[in-house]
């Protein structure tokens, strides 16, 4: 071939590369698809993706063919039966939160049978790439942030954090931190906050300091109230050491950082329990022992099966296993195992190789001490609890667990007062160092008061109960003084929840404002403060109002003790356990999985924060609370089902 054929045929080349380039930016590529490549002449295919029509293109074809054909569609105005345009920047959202709230890879949106399915049920739907996703998660991620800023600086309320550190399946560290608060409709909420990954070293300084830029960042530095974490000392006692002394130099804290620490109530609880369950190990180990035997064999499933369905019994309770670091797993595994006891014991005959049965007095160990553990069980579920105030509940559950120690320890059976001992040995090392804000917020329940708090420390120790009751009246008023307004001629937003204040106002509306400052004003100038008022009131009867709605309560009462309300709303606020954050840790296992081990942190973070954002506290497509669930649990329903059709088909042959 010549010279001037290959320049030519450059020329032709760099024309239709041109061609194509301006094609692309036409309205009717979001209705037509390529579907066969260039021909030697340059030549092609295209499809309309609502009639299906094909077409000829080439180098020199323009598109008002094309646009002809489109108008006979109209599809700006869709007739009835055909396809209507999407938005695609709602596609691309639906699409990001989707990914966010089922944990899906970025990759999904590229898989083959995903974008069938869209193509089929919109053929002019555009697809993206996993990088498109990835941006649009991120441009979420950002905005959702910047509206939780907002509103996390507009409430008047003060926030209330958990936090715990987890290690990913690559052996990443990671600091979730949970905010907990209650906004302007008085609704407890809680939200993640971060979910980040930090370099070692994990020392209590260095994630004290982490925590402090973590908190400018979000703007609440003067806003904290209550920390909750773990029983970690060592590394906690550095965390709230730092974060105390930056906080005081602020002068942000109420009391001086009096009530900042609080420890994770549950973590108390399974130390103590795990003390009792030292003692019955062996039964116990034997049941986890056997569950393991059976569940790890399909054959012996069946088997199991076959005992239950001789035996009659139910199959409603799953097979478990517990882990051995929750002592609430392992109550569990021990309930299901009392409930198929003879299925064990028949099991026990049948199988020669069955190592793991219990003799008849193991069993008896194992049924007291289910019937022991059951109020600790009913009270760790209780605390966990995230959509309803917890601090409240603190104090008369514990004093309700000391007495069924002390009560336990002048047992007769030997066991048990040993079980008791040892349990109460631990709880009172606890107790010692518990914060006294959770004595407070029971103070302000009105179904307890103070008088309920005289009561529990007078049937557990009456020597020291009213030294005891005391230091908490003490508290009380310390508290409250940081709350009282210091001048009568305080603006009405600063003593009435801020929804009054923002709201507009008619004129009658402002003269029922004035009234209601004005009677804020005679109570105050009377010789009782709230707080003495809101004493002797009496208790909200406790049997008629089982589950009272204790920030309800302070909402309705909010102008009778305006600065009491603020008070009672951020100390119910307290969150007495690191549920809330740990509960992030098994989303993170599933963000941060063995199919998606090497997402980048920020990402991450990203994914998981945006689904708490958006999904809140929504048991979404029934995920567990626990992520390894699946390993532990056996539902033997199947099994049984399959042996009855077994059963059925052999009795009926055809």
């Amino acid at each position: 071939m010549s010279i001037e054929g290959n320049e030519e045929s450059c020329e032709r080349s760099t024309a239709t590369s041109l061609i194509r380039a301006k094609r692309k930016t036409s309205v009717v590529w979001d209705y037509f698809i390529r579907l066969k490549p260039n021909s030697i002449d340059g030549k092609y295919e295209v499809q309309c993706m609502i009639c299906k029509k094909i077409f000829a293109m080439g180098p020199t074809f323009g598109t008002t063919n094309l646009k002809r054909h489109l108008e006979k569609h109209n599809p700006d105005k869709a007739k009835e039966g055909q396809n209507e345009p999407i938005d695609q920047k709602t596609y691309r959202e639906k699409m990001s939160l989707a990914i966010c709230r089922h944990n899906y890879a970025f990759s999904f949106v590229e898989h083959k049978g995903i974008r069938d399915i869209h193509s089929y049920l919109n053929p002019i739907a555009r697809h993206i790439s996993r990088n498109t996703a990835k941006s649009d998660i991120l441009n979420l991620y950002a905005r959702e942030k910047e509206l939780l800023k907002a509103e996390l600086a507009l409430i008047s309320s003060r926030v209330c954090l958990t936090s715990d550190m987890w290690t990913s399946l690559v052996s990443n560290g990671y600091m979730c931190v949970t905010a907990h608060y209650v906004n302007i409709n008085w609704v407890l909420q809680k939200r993640v906050l971060i979910f980040r990954h930090v370099p070692p070293p994990h020392s209590g300084v260095v994630l004290g300091h982490f925590l402090i830029d973590f908190l400018k960042e979000w703007g609440i530095e003067k806003k904290i109230f209550a920390l909750t974490l773990d029983n970690a000392t060592n590394c906690n006692k550095g965390v709230v050491d730092v974060l105390k002394n930056h906080l005081s130099l602020m002068r942000s804290l109420v009391c001086e950082g009096k009530f900042l620490h609080v420890r994770c109530g549950n973590h108390i609880l399974n130390l103590i329990v795990k003390a009792g369950l030292a003692k019955v190990d062996a039964a116990i180990g034997k049941i986890r022992e056997g569950v393991k035997y059976i569940k790890n064999s399909e054959v012996r499933l069946e088997k199991f099966a076959e005992c239950l369905s001789n035996l009659g019994l139910p199959c409603s309770k799953k097979l478990r296993q517990d882990v051995p670091i929750r002592w609430n797993s392992t109550y569990q595994m021990i309930e299901s195992a009392l409930l198929y006891q003879q299925a064990y014991i028949h099991y026990d005959l049948v199988d020669p190789d069955f190592r793991h049965g219990l003799f008849e007095d193991e069993w008896k160990k194992v049924e007291i001490v289910a019937t022991f553990l059951r109020p600790f069980y009913d009270i760790t579920t209780l605390f966990s609890g995230c959509k309803y105030p917890t601090a409240n509940l603190y104090l008369p559950n514990i004093w309700r667990i000391e007495m069924l120690l002390v009560e336990h320890k002048r047992s007769k059976d030997p066991m048990m007062t040993e079980m008791a001992t040892s349990m109460l040995k631990k709880f009172k090392k606890y107790w010692e160092s518990y914060n006294i804000i959770l004595s407070i917020a029971m103070v302000l329940d009105p179904r307890y008061k103070l008088n309920f708090v005289k009561f529990c420390f007078s049937k557990l120790n009456s020597d020291s109960a009213d030294q005891k009751v005391k230091v908490i009246e003490d508290n009380l008023k310390l508290l409250f003084e940081e709350y009282l307004i210091p001048s009568t001629t305080t603006s009405l937003s600063t003593s009435l929840p801020e929804e009054h204040a923002c709201s507009s106002r008619n004129q009658m509306t402002e003269a029922f404002e004035e009234f209601d400052m004005f009677q804020s004003q005679l109570e105050s100038s009377t010789s009782k403060t709230q707080l003495e008022l809101y004493l002797e009131e009496a208790n909200v009867d406790r049997k008629t109002n089982p589950n009272l709605d204790v920030l309800g309560f302070w909402k309705d009462n909010k102008l009778r003790y305006p600065e009491l309300s603020l008070m009672a709303r951020d100390v119910l606020s307290v969150p007495i356990t690191t549920v809330a954050s740990e509960s992030a840790f098994s989303t993170g296992g599933r963000v941060i999985g063995k199919f998606q081990s090497s997402i980048l942190p920020a990402n991450a973070e990203a994914k998981l924060c945006t689904r708490d954002w958006i999904c809140g506290q929504e048991d979404l497509d029934g995920f567990k609370s626990d992520s390894d669930e699946d390993e532990i649990v056996v539902d033997l329903q199947p099994y049984v089902d399959k042996l009855r059709d077994h059963h059925i088909s052999k009795d009926n042959p055809q």
